[in-house]
């Protein structure tokens, strides 16, 4: 998150935007919501562009972000 504040703008945006739907509805949605799998089982991914990917685990009162940026 750090990273895109200092560097773009436009894809911040996008985060934001993510970051306030997925707190609304954390498994449907902009981003293309969908849950992943193997080691990262119990976390989900929503597409930010083609090459960066918001991965996070959605708690009942709780959003952990575990990336938001390159490809799992």
């Amino acid at each position: 998150y750090l990273y895109w504040q200092k560097t773009d703008n436009k894809i911040l945006r996008r985060i934001n935007r993510i970051i306030i739907e997925t707190k609304r509805n954390p498994f449907e949605g902009i981003g293309e919501p969908e849950p992943l799998r193997c080691n990262w089982k119990g976390y989900w991914s929503r597409r930010i562009n083609k090459e960066h990917r918001f991965v996070y685990k959605a708690k009942k009162d709780e959003l952990l972000i575990a990336q938001c940026r390159y490809h799992y």
